[in-house]
């Protein structure tokens, strides 16, 4: 029998109804917000694979085309690989969740959510990621829950929590935000609502502001918090019980006292590659010392040994006050960069942090370079794109070769985001572009890294970007109530700690955020200290930045194309297309340059050769020049009448010739004068406000 669970969310009513579809999953509930309905399930094998020491956990977030009304393009009509919105989502819903369950939960679990309606006001995104927290709820799987997810946004200086997408394009900031109900809680309250995840987009938006905008989005989930509670109570199901590891403490103490000693000394050595290589020599010899008599104990050795080295490390930095490669905690890595490395790239740059490298192009294309995103929400146009590639030799390992993974996608829509407010207008610089970021070696903070070279490839270009932008990748480490909060941490800090905060922006404001949190204890004064010394960290980057260039190159490369843009009117567009587009193909194909013509009368051509561009701009004004009183022109006689001819002065322009006008003598017949095909010099005697024109050939012999 299903069951329908209400309540108020950010104004609106939102329902859950359980036991309706999906009978045979753990867990399945139908959500429903305005007119966007998703569906997820929850699926967790009941045995575990042996040797198991992860969790193998599997997010599908997936946008179903009938949502719509619409029928998938293609030869196969039907939905194909994801794209960028259901990638993201999926990304979302995984970084949210996996933290919560037991550590030592290692059955396969798979979370599928299907978006069956969406409507114009209400985001999918936001609804899956509630239904997804409730169907974990609803089941048998143990989950540190309830979570849910809202969208913040600014509208005239006003925080608003899930606003329809109308009113989402006035905002300022976009942050999705996801939280998570601890028990007990502050202030009398019976529970507080912790940061789980953050990513967002912003124009270059206050530090303070951002605080506030995220305090304001805990307390906009507790009504759905407390809808899962009472979904829960009334419908859900017993959890399982994860019988907690036994701790073989004999075994702790000769894994600790074999290898404390090698890896304190590997976490001694800055460089990675050679750290990395010491401690794998101390991994294998303890486990080969230890499992020559039991070779069975080799999964808790290793348990045991990963454990060992979070704690070294952690100690290293929250007791010592001292980081792998010597830095204080506000210390950014060494900064090298340099530009114009590629003579044909339009752009280029190469970033170096630490041991952070990425070579960074920037090419301009016209308006037929831009990207459709075809959305069942609807179409998006892009011009401007940014790709970043992760190849296996940035981290020393040999793989083949594939296209681009969740994490890729992710990383490349962050620095998007970062860019993206400091482009100049479409109108100013009516160029598509496209960055691309290949991490050449990686060592903590490549997505950041391609924020930094992405700038510097943009000026490069001479692309004339308004601001300056850099990010910095903080991190955080709490224990004992003392707290550490890290600049430009390494991949060894970030698997150490307790949490992942990317931060990009100018000199004036943030621009884009993504946040990862493992603790429960975020305060918001903690995160005002990590926002702070972030912008401290930008701060420095920028400066570093500018040192190797202060702003954009004045020229574009000799490589890339020129674009002119010829403004006519809108009735004039045919008169260029012509018919069946024989005046484009003609220009085309006697300038060789690029034309794109857009309905509102903007022409806009495209073209290395300055000349040919100059030919092109030619023919369209021709093609699209208005009758000037008293101007003369020579035009072609298209039809001839009783008392007089029609002539064509400039392409599907036409005035009468009068027969009174055609000679100084009398004509008696225009014939006798005129046929039709012939070419006659004319001038403008007149052009009324209907636009009629009255043409003279006896003016214009005189």
């Amino acid at each position: 029998m299903s069951k329908v669970f209400s309540a108020e969310f950010s104004g609106r009513p939102i329902f859950l109804k359980t036991d309706y579809l999906a009978g045979q999953a753990d867990g399945a509930v139908l959500a429903t917000y305005g007119e966007t309905v998703v569906m997820v399930t929850a699926v967790s094998l009941k045995t575990a694979k042996e040797g198991g020491d992860f969790l193998p956990l599997t997010v599908d977030y997936q946008e179903m085309t009938y949502a719509a009304g619409k029928i998938p393009g293609g030869f196969f009509k039907r939905e194909g690989r994801p794209n960028e919105k259901e990638i993201l989502t999926s990304r979302i819903i995984d970084r949210s969740i996996r933290p919560l369950f037991p550590k030592n939960y290692f059955f396969e679990t798979q979370l599928v959510a299907s978006v069956l309606s969406v409507d114009e006001e209400n985001d999918s995104d936001v609804t899956a990621m509630l239904a997804a927290s409730a169907a974990l709820e609803l089941s048998d799987i143990p989950f540190k829950g309830p979570i849910a997810g809202v969208r913040v946004c600014r509208v005239d200086g006003a925080f608003v929590a899930n606003p329809p997408l109308a009113r989402q394009e006035k905002s300022d900031m976009s942050l999705f935000l996801v939280g998570r109900k601890i028990v007990p809680g502050t202030e009398g309250r019976d529970y507080d609502v912790n940061l789980v995840m953050l990513e967002g987009a912003l124009n270059e938006v206050a530090e303070d502001v951002v605080v506030d905008a995220i305090a304001f989005g805990l307390e906009a989930m507790r009504p759905v918090i407390d809808l899962q509670d009472a979904m829960r109570a009334e419908a859900g199901k017993t959890k399982r019980v994860i019988a907690e590891p036994v701790l073989d403490e004999a075994l702790v103490a000769k894994v600790t006292e074999l290898a404390l000693p090698g890896l304190t000394e590997g976490y001694s050595i800055a460089r990675k590659l050679e750290r990395y290589s010491r401690l794998s020599e101390v991994r294998k010899s303890v486990v080969k010392e230890l499992t020559a008599e039991d070779p069975s104990c080799k999964g808790k050795i290793q348990e045991i040994i990963e454990s060992l080295e979070r704690r070294i490390l952690r100690e290293m930095i929250i007791k010592e006050n001292r980081r792998i490669d010597g830095r204080s905690s506000t210390e950014v890595r060494p900064i090298t960069s340099e530009v114009g490395m590629l003579p044909r790239a339009h752009g280029s740059a190469i970033f170096n942090r630490g041991e952070t490298q990425a070579l960074v192009t920037v090419t301009l294309g016209t308006a037929h370079d831009e990207q459709r995103m075809d959305y069942i929400a609807g179409e998006e146009i892009r011009s401007f794109l940014l790709h970043y590639n992760f190849p296996p030799y940035s981290v020393a390992e040999a793989k083949p070769l594939r296209s681009p993974g969740r994490r890729e996608i992710g990383h490349g829509v962050l620095a998007r985001r970062a860019l993206l407010p400091v482009l100049p207008a479409k109108d100013a610089f009516p160029y598509t572009i496209r960055v691309v970021s290949d991490i050449m070696s990686s060592n903590g903070s490549s997505s950041m890294a391609t924020v930094c070279g992405g700038c510097l490839a943009l000026m490069d270009a001479g692309v004339p970007i308004k601001k300056i932008v850099a990010g910095v990748a903080m991190g955080l480490l709490e224990e004992d109530d003392k707290v550490v909060v890290l600049t430009d941490i390494l991949g060894d800090e970030d698997h150490a700690g307790d949490m992942d905060f990317k931060v990009c922006g100018t000199g004036d404001g943030i621009t884009s955020m993504q946040m990862d949190i493992k603790i429960d204890n975020l305060t918001q004064d903690i995160l005002r200290k990590a926002l702070s010394q972030a912008r401290e960290g930008r701060l420095f980057i920028i400066e570093k930045l500018r040192e190797t260039l202060a702003a954009p190159k004045p020229e574009m490369s000799k490589y890339a194309p020129r674009i002119t843009t010829v403004k006519v009117r809108p009735e004039k567009v045919r008169d260029v297309i012509g018919s069946g587009g024989k005046n484009v193909r003609q220009i085309v194909a006697e300038t060789g340059v690029e034309i794109n013509i857009e309905d509102d009368g903007t022409v806009t051509i495209a073209s290395s050769d300055a000349d040919a561009s100059n030919r092109a701009v030619a023919m369209v004004k021709w093609l699209t020049e208005e009758a000037e009183v008293g101007k003369v022109y020579t035009g072609t006689v298209k039809k001839i009448v009783d008392f007089g001819a029609f002539v064509e002065i400039i392409p599907g322009t036409e005035g009468l010739l009068h027969i009174s006008q055609i000679s100084k003598d009398r004509v008696n017949k225009v014939t006798d004068v005129l046929q039709e095909g012939d070419e006659v010099k004319v001038k403008v005697l007149e052009v009324d406000k209907q636009g009629k024109i009255r043409l003279s050939r006896k003016d214009a012999l005189e």
